[in-house]
Order: structure tokens, then C-alpha cells, then sequence
């Protein structure tokens, strides 16, 4: 019996529940005195919480400033500038970045608050992944508490912020070069938030189809999580927990979205899948998604949902167990074998279609001489944590089947 070794990390401080955002202020006020507001959610600020949560920072004392930035997944320059604007406000340790938005939101705040501190680099691209540099997040980031308003990411509660670089995409795809596009994550230990605000009310106005993505990514960031071979026994836990909360709800989240019950399932599960992944990797859907988002420019929730179940059919034959242990959350009589593992991948290829999740690459906008990119570009962080190895050609024979 090998001996089990792992680390774990979460943020500081979690404070789940409906309507819990009116406690931001006590929150903020015990990290610091002033706040750089982060928002990126446009409905957000139109049905007035932005306002709202506005006036009651500054009525506890808080000394507030505003930052309306894109909902996009966070670009370089995007990263870059809202570092400088931090930087030019002369930060202290007593500032607080209360990042609002979904998982692009959250993931641009936490960078930038990182790169707030560290001055050894010139931008972002020195600190990412396998680009730039090479350099390390080594001073603390300004003080961070994330506000979830999409239940898919669990961005806060990670150790990384998700970037990408897409130069001139639309003449990479016409002639077949994506050298100077990618996506890469910036990643630290302390880069984790230090208050996670989860606040199901905030994802009351997400539309169905937009629920079903994110909803969807949490779905498969807890199921790679799992199956990961980096898995660990605290994260995999969470899994069950998030998986038995997220595959009843999402389909009633997503027609009625006004659902208490259902909207605070999504949210809790996507905050597990967040600490879930956050310890333990991910895998193929994940690393082809990422593909898909900086080549073909699709949304990332969708990506991984058109993924999944080609994931899960690869990595069948070596996680048979860990996917019948997963059927048995939902069926107490199946055993741990691989009718009970076909089970669970028919379950999640079932809830697809009643999503209407497309199947085909075409679909959702693939060219087929986008394929060679797709391949090339699919090898990145999360793609290392799939337990099954595939090589380069196999991974190009299941995306022309799946074309």
C-alpha cells in the first residue's frame, strides 16, 4: 500500500449563503481601508447590487474605488493595465481588491492584484507558465475577496488566474498559424483569495443557456479533478459532494433560474470543484477546451462540455473504479466494476443532450483545418493531469471523429 502524501490549500475564509453579500462591508473592514473595486459583471451593476454594495462599504468607512472592466476571459494587456492603475495608487498592505464578476472577473482582479506587488517583472507575461521569464509571484498580493455572480469556475477559490494572448486571431485561423496565441495560467500559493463571498442570489439573473455552461465547467472540473492523477483524498471528497448537489440541480437551475434551491447548489458545487481542482489538476476536456478557446474562440463552459464525454470514454479503460465509485452516488446498487463506470459516463452523456449540448466540433463554430491547432495546442497544465497518456495522433483521430 503506497504511503498517501498530498498538501491542500483553500482560501483564508469562506462565507456561503443567500443574500450573504450584505456582509461584504464587516468583511473589507477587517482586511483594510480602502477598496479597489473590480466589476465585470454588467447585470451586476444594472439590476443596482453594484451600487448598492457601493453605498454600504462607504458607509461602514471604506474609502471605495470603482474599476468596470470587460467580461471576457482576462488578456495580457487587460492584466497589465488594471496593475498599473493598482500600482498607481501607491497600494498598501491594507487595501483590499473585491473582485465581482464571474470566473473571468475573479481571475483578472487576482492577477493583477498579484502583479500589484511584485515589481521584478515588466508584465504578466513574465510570471506565466511556460512563457516570458519564468519569474515567481514572491511578494504577497494585495489583500483579495472574490464574488462569484456564475456558478461554473470555483475561480475563487484557486491559485491561479487563466491568460491568454490572441493576436490577430481571426488571420491565424485563415493561415494556420497560432504561434503567437495562448493561454496560460499565472499561479502562485499566494495568489489564493482571501475571503471566498459565495452569494447564490448573485447568479439569479444568469440566462439558461449561459447557466449551462458554467455549469457544465464545474461539472467537469470536479469529475477531472477526480479521475486526476493528481488526486488527493481531501479534494476528491469534495468531489462526491459537489457531483451530488450539481447533476440534480443544473437542469432545474437552467429552467428556472429563479430556483433558490438550485441556485445554491450550482453555486456550493462550483465552489467545491474550485478547491477540488485547485489541489488536484484536471485533465483532457479541460486541456482541449483551452485549445478551443484561444484557436477557435469558444466560450470556455461550452468547450469543456463538448469535451467531456470524449474525456471520460478515453480515461474509461484506466479509472474504471473511480468512475463507478461516482455511478454509486446516484445508484446505491452498482457495484465497483465497469457497468456501473459505463453507467456514470451515460449519465453525463445523457445530461448533455437534455442540455443540448452539441456533439460535433462544427457545431460550435470548429473549422476543420483548425484540427492540427487544436492537437498542437492542447498540451498545456491541465492535459498533463489526465491519467491515461494520449499521443498526438490519437488525440487528432478523436477530434476529426468528433468533427
Amino acid at each position: 500500500m503506497s504511503a498517501i502524501r498530498y498538501s491542500f490549500a483553500v482560501p483564508c475564509q469562506i462565507v456561503f449563503g443567500w443574500g450573504r453579500r450584505s456582509e461584504l462591508p464587516q468583511l473589507a473592514a477587517g482586511l483594510g481601508r480602502r477598496v479597489l473595486l473590480v466589476c465585470g459583471s454588467r447585470t451586476v451593476t444594472r439590476l443596482g447590487f453594484l451600487n448598492k454594495m457601493t453605498d454600504r462599504l462607504r458607509s461602514h468607512g471604506l474609502d471605495v474605488v470603482e474599476f468596470q472592466t470587460s467580461s471576457r476571459e482576462p488578456q495580457v494587456h487587460d492584466v497589465d493595465d488594471l496593475a498599473s492603475l493598482f500600482r498607481r495608487l501607491d497600494p498598501k498592505d491594507d487595501d483590499v481588491v473585491v473582485a465581482v464578476g464571474g470566473g473571468s472577473t475573479i481571475d483578472l482582479a487576482k492577477a493583477a492584484a498579484a502583479l500589484a506587488t511584485n515589481f521584478h517583472g515588466e508584465s504578466v507575461v513574465d510570471f506565466l507558465e511556460g512563457k516570458g521569464r519564468g519569474l515567481a509571484i514572491t511578494e504577497r498580493p494585495l489583500n483579495l475577496i472574490a464574488l462569484p455572480t456564475t456558478a461554473g469556475t470555483g475561480a475563487e477559490a484557486t491559485k491561479n488566474s487563466v491568460i491568454s494572448s490572441t493576436p490577430q486571431i481571426h488571420e491565424q485561423r485563415l493561415c494556420g498559424d497560432s504561434t503567437n496565441a495562448y493561454k496560460m495560467s499565472l499561479r502562485s500559493e499566494l495568489m489564493m483569495p482571501r475571503i471566498a463571498l459565495v452569494d447564490p442570489e448573485l447568479t439569479i439573473s444568469v440566462p439558461p443557456s449561459l447557466t449551462a455552461q458554467t455549469g457544465m465547467d464545474a461539472i467537469t472540473q470536479l469529475i477531472e479533478s477526480y479521475l486526476s492523477r493528481r488526486s488527493a483524498p481531501i479534494p476528491q471528497a469534495l468531489v462526491q459532494q459537489g457531483l451530488k448537489l450539481a447533476l440534480p440541480a443544473l437542469l432545474t437551475a437552467v429552467r428556472d433560474g429563479s430556483s433558490q434551491s438550485a441556485r445554491e447548489a450550482m453555486s456550493h458545487a462550483a465552489l467545491l470543484s474550485g478547491m477540488a481542482l485547485a489541489n488536484s489538476g484536471l485533465g483532457f476536456a479541460h486541456g482541449v477546451a483551452a485549445a478551443l478557446g484561444i484557436t477557435c474562440n469558444i466560450p470556455h463552459g461550452l468547450a469543456c462540455a463538448v469535451m467531456l464525454p470524449s474525456a471520460l470514454n478515453w480515461n474509461l479503460p484506466v479509472r474504471t473504479r473511480e468512475l463507478a465509485e461516482l455511478e454509486r452516488l446516484f445508484d446505491a446498487d452498482a457495484g465497483i466494476d465497469p457497468i456501473a463506470a459505463n453507467a456514470f459516463v451515460d449519465r453525463i452523456e445523457t445530461l448533455c443532450e437534455t442540455l443540448a449540448i452539441p456533439k460535433r466540433l462544427r457545431d460550435i463554430g470548429v473549422h476543420r483545418d483548425q484540427l492540427p491547432l487544436l492537437v498542437s495546442g492542447s498540451r498545456g497544465n491541465s492535459m498533463s493531469g489526465n491519467p491515461r497518456e494520449i499521443r498526438d495522433d490519437k488525440l487528432a483521430d478523436i477530434l476529426h471523429e468528433m468533427w
